[in-house]
């Protein structure tokens, strides 16, 4: 009888394991970059490839980091919510373009609108890695300091804006 306490002693700690990582929302997969800087970076933007950003250039203001491409379905999806927030809000949305063609990413904003101050052209990922991106949409809040506040996985909804966001941001520019 002793000989199938441990297997079972196993199975209820799997169990209860399962359980737990149930419950938890995958938009909210932990950063371990989150209160640490951002990764430094120094990009061509999407529109003049002769221009480069660096994250040195957006210190001294908050700001939000969204890092899309034009083959992203889920990209679509959230771009709406960001022109619209951009349209409404002083806090600046710079995108990073991931892993995309240059003409396809400039076509995609013509045709869907520009929410981005400027984004930034990282055709080979590099900086999508740095970031920790492993899907696209990702969104960072990034504070004057240049420090990661918080990351979003997934596209930005108009909830996720005005309960996570919005009051992070109202605090950060407070």
């Amino acid at each position: 009888m002793k000989r199938f306490l441990l297997p079972l002693g196993i199975f209820l700690a799997l169990a209860v394991f399962l359980g737990m990582g149930l419950k938890l929302d995958p938009h909210e997969v932990p950063s371990p970059l989150i209160n640490k800087p951002a990764p430094d970076f120094a990009l061509p933007t999407l529109h003049e490839p002769g221009q480069t950003l660096r994250k040195q250039d957006m210190l001294g203001k908050v700001w939000l980091l969204n890092v899309w491409a034009s083959w992203c379905g889920a990209c679509r999806q959230e771009h709406p919510v960001l022109v619209d927030f951009a349209q409404r809000q002083s806090t600046p949305v710079y995108g990073l373009n991931y892993k995309d063609e240059r003409a396809d990413g400039l076509a995609w904003l013509q045709s869907g609108g520009n929410p981005y101050a400027a984004s930034l052209f990282d055709h080979e990922g590099r900086t999508g890695i740095d970031y920790g991106v492993y899907g696209v949409p990702e969104t960072f809040v990034i504070d004057k300091a240049g420090v990661i506040r918080y990351k979003h996985i997934g596209p930005i909804t108009p909830d996720v804006l005005q309960q996570k966001i919005e009051p992070l941001l109202r605090q950060l520019n407070g």
